[in-house]
C-alpha cells in the first residue's frame, strides 16, 4: 500500500494541520504495517500557479511544438499527477485560509486536475478516473463552522475538497477536523483531543475494512 502525505500550511512547527497529518499517517502505518509513505511539502515545493505555459496538459503527439518553458511545466504536472495516481491513500493537510484552502494546495490541485488522467468528459457528463483511493483531509480552522449554521456558508475549504476529490471519482473522502483552534488554549486543546479520537477511529475503521476484504 502506498500513502501520499501532503502538507500545505506555511506555519511550520506551529501548524495544527501538520500535527494532524503526522498523527494520521502514524496511526495509519500502525494499523497497516508495510505501508510506504511519500511526502510532499507544498509550502516548500509548490508548483507555480497556472499560466499560459502550464495551463493544459499534453502527451504524445500533443506535446510536439511545445516551448522549453511549456515542456518544463508539463513535466511538473506529469510528476505530480503520476504521484497522486500511484497512491492508494492520500493524507492532505488543509488549514482554512480566508474561508478556503492555501493557494499552494490549490496550485497542486490545478496540476492534478487533468482531463484524461483524473477525470474525463463523456456524453453523459464528467466521469472521475481516480476512484478506489482513500483521501483523509486533516482540516484545521480557527473558528467553528461545522456545527454553527450561521457560519457554515463560509466554508469553502472542506466543501471544495470534497467536491474536487469527488469529481476525480473518489468516493471515500474523510475529514479529521480540529476547529476553534484560535479561540483560546482550552478550545485548542479540546479540538486536538477530539481530532485524536477521530484519527484513531479512521485508522481503525480502515483496518477493519481491510481485514473484511481479506476474509471475503
Amino acid at each position: 500500500m502506498k500513502l501520499l502525505h501532503i502538507d500545505s500550511s506555511a506555519l511550520g512547527a506551529n501548524s495544527v494541520s501538520r500535527e494532524l497529518t503526522r498523527r494520521t499517517v502514524a496511526e495509519w502505518q500502525a494499523s497497516h504495517p508495510g505501508t510506504t509513505v511519500e511526502y510532499l511539502d507544498l509550502a516548500l515545493d509548490a508548483p507555480s500557479h497556472l499560466d499560459a505555459d502550464s495551463l493544459g496538459f499534453r502527451l504524445g503527439p500533443d506535446a510536439e511544438g511545445l516551448t522549453d518553458a511549456q515542456r518544463r511545466e508539463n513535466a511538473i504536472s506529469e510528476r505530480l499527477v503520476s504521484q497522486f495516481l500511484a497512491a492508494d491513500v492520500v493524507v492532505v493537510g488543509a488549514p482554512m485560509y480566508n474561508f478556503s484552502i492555501p493557494s499552494q494546495l490549490k496550485a497542486w490541485i490545478d496540476r492534478i486536475a487533468q482531463a484524461g488522467r483524473t477525470f474525463a468528459y463523456t456524453e453523459k457528463g464528467p466521469q472521475g478516473l481516480a476512484g478506489g483511493k482513500t483521501v483523509i483531509v486533516a482540516s484545521s480552522r480557527g473558528g467553528v463552522y461545522s456545527s454553527n449554521p450561521a457560519l457554515a456558508f463560509l466554508d469553502h475549504q472542506e466543501s471544495y475538497l470534497k467536491t474536487i476529490f469527488g469529481f476525480f471519482g473518489i468516493a471515500d473522502v474523510r475529514f479529521v477536523r480540529a476547529e476553534g483552534v484560535s479561540m483560546g488554549p482550552a478550545a485548542k486543546d479540546q479540538a486536538l483531543a477530539a481530532a485524536d479520537i477521530e484519527i484513531r477511529a479512521q485508522a481503525g475503521e480502515a483496518a477493519n475494512e481491510g481485514q473484511a476484504a481479506l476474509r471475503a
